[in-house]
């Protein structure tokens, strides 16, 4: 194994969404993953996916059997960390939950993922991505002035929110128990972790620099030189120029000198913003790419996936590697490191590939797994 999480052994009670998001981000840094799934295999409610389940090994074990938990128990017993994203209170009837674990491993790190926390008057209500950061003000902030909000896929609360503050911790607290000997638990969620992301508008607001009115901001498209502009051949630029020298340098590529004093002026907003999208209109995307290229004015090509993939700044850092279908891609291992190599992306697994494996190493022998497999408790 490779990687700074080299050594990190992770067990992983399968979920959707940002769980296997934050275990990915856990194995992409060379952490050993054990997923623990059903053995009836996916359900309505699962979609395999092939970038986020990669780098693990599968134990499909039903942990509503009466001898499902201990199973799972010997194996948090191995573990440096557990990984659930359970609604409230389900770990603790299956008797997986905090007090069990630490009790069988008292390093262990006991991460937990849900929508609003694992208490509250919301803790038990049903929701994802969308319903949780309607909460916090980040729904409501993103989209053009006089339309509804825009969802930002799920990037904002599942990923870039609760996953990534999942994983943060989770480093966190090994470091933690490194000095201290003793394990606690990570307590993460979507609600509370967007709320951290809209700290910059927090601030902007804090300063008077920031309205609530959707579309009126320097980053919400109400800025005309922050904001996507369609090019004569129906596709997209983004024009990012917040600095002054990178607007006027951008102006006079779009020959617009004439608004170069436009920046700071909300009252030209309107003018320049017809002139920007005039100016646009009047040539291909890849025509403007092109006219931009190597110029410090922050216009850029708006590219799909595959042209994303394509681009010679993805090509030259290795971006993207392959699936294990030869034709699909995944986006490879970030970030990276000057002294640890971050491994290359194991093949995700179906559910119970590795049963055998992983009881094998917990001591279990083949008479035992073969009575753990007729009475249904692996699979």
């Amino acid at each position: 194994m490779s990687g700074p999480l080299a050594g990190v052994r992770v067990v992983e009670l399968a979920g959707i969404g940002p769980g296997p998001f934050a275990v990915m981000l856990l194995a992409d840094m060379g952490a050993e993953v054990v997923r623990v799934d059903r053995t009836t295999g996916p359900s309505a409610d699962y979609t395999p996916n092939p970038v986020l389940e990669r780098g693990r090994r599968s134990l499909a074990l039903d942990l509503k059997h009466p001898h499902g938990a201990a199973v799972l128990l010997d194996l948090v017993a191995t573990a440096d960390v557990l990984v659930e994203s359970y609604r409230p209170g389900v770990a603790e009837r299956l008797g997986v939950g905090p007090d069990a674990c630490l009790a069988r491993n008292p390093r262990l790190v006991y991460g937990r993922l849900t929508g609003w926390g694992q208490d509250g008057p919301w803790a038990g209500v049903v929701g994802h991505d969308l319903n949780y950061i309607g909460l916090t003000g980040a729904l409501h902030s993103i989209g053009r002035a006089g339309e509804r909000p825009v969802p930002p896929l799920n990037l904002v609360g599942d990923f870039g929110g609760a996953a990534a503050s999942l994983a943060f911790g989770v480093a966190c607290a090994l470091l933690e128990v490194a000095r201290s000997g003793r394990g606690q638990v990570v307590d993460a969620n979507v609600l509370e972790s967007t709320a951290t992301l809209m700290g910059l508008v927090h601030g902007l607001r804090a300063q008077g620099r920031w309205s609530d009115e959707r579309g009126h901001n320097l980053l919400d498209s109400g800025c005309p030189y922050y904001d996507v502009y369609t090019c004569a051949d129906g596709r997209w630029v983004a024009f990012g120029a917040v600095e002054q020298r990178f607007f006027r340098t951008a102006l006079g590529v779009l020959g617009l000198d004439e608004h170069a004093d436009a920046h700071q002026d909300r009252s030209r907003w309107p003018a320049l913003r017809e002139a920007l999208t005039d100016a646009f209109s009047a040539r291909t995307r890849d025509e403007w790419a092109a006219a931009f290229d190597g110029v410090e004015a922050c216009v850029s090509p708006v590219l799909d996936l595959d042209e994303a993939r394509a681009h010679p700044q993805a090509t030259a850092r290795a971006a993207y590697a392959p699936l294990a279908d030869g034709v699909h891609h995944q986006p490879a291992v970030t970030p990276r490191f000057s002294r640890s190599s971050t491994p290359v992306p194991g093949d995700a697994v179906p559910p119970g590939a590795d049963t055998d494996e992983v009881l094998a190493e917990l001591g279990y022998d083949g008479p035992q797994v073969r009575r753990l497999r007729e009475s249904g408790v692996v699979a």
